[in-house]
């Protein structure tokens, strides 16, 4: 177990690294250079409820829970999709993270295209208002506390 863990934490080091690099070449980041998930805009947050039905709801379920035995691997070495509900990791991802995994999926993220995920990007279907709308509406559905736990995060990240 401990072999798994010490591979989980390079994989997210890894990750950060590459959504940083993405965000100083201006990928993973909206018009406005910054990336706000807004889950208090209820016109925001209909809209990333009915695209993440349309989307997302396949993978991740109807009810945000995500797939069975989310956290081990399959034989073919794909880990099925995670829940976006306050018991997955989701809440523990910087909002450009998230924009960054949806927009170009985690292998182009991680700048490795042999990297074993079923998670696609979105770049070419969904626009980023679209996007920014989906996590919005999965933050919306999320406890006060994990949302302020998220919010803590974000403000690390952006050095506050």
């Amino acid at each position: 177990m401990q072999g798994r863990a010490t591979i989980l934490v390079i994989g997210v080091l890894l990750l950060m690294a590459a959504v940083g690099a993405l965000l100083l070449t201006g990928r993973g980041s909206d018009d406005s250079g910054t990336i706000r998930l807004d889950p208090a805009d209820t016109v925001l947050v209909a809209d990333g409820a009915r695209i993440y039905r349309e989307a997302c709801a396949s993978c991740h379920g109807a009810d945000l829970e995500g797939q069975a035995a989310w956290q081990q691997r399959r034989a073919d070495g794909r880990l099925p999709a995670p829940p976006h509900d306050p018991s997955g990791h989701t809440w523990h991802h910087p909002d450009a993270a998230l924009f960054a995994l949806t927009k170009y999926g985690p292998a182009a993220v991680i700048n490795d295209p042999t990297y074993p995920t079923d998670m696609p990007g979105f770049a070419d279907s969904l626009s980023d208002r679209d996007i920014l709308a989906v996590l919005s509406y999965i933050k919306s559905t999320w406890p006060a506390d994990i949302r302020a736990r998220h919010d803590a995060i974000n403000a690390r990240a952006a050095g506050g």
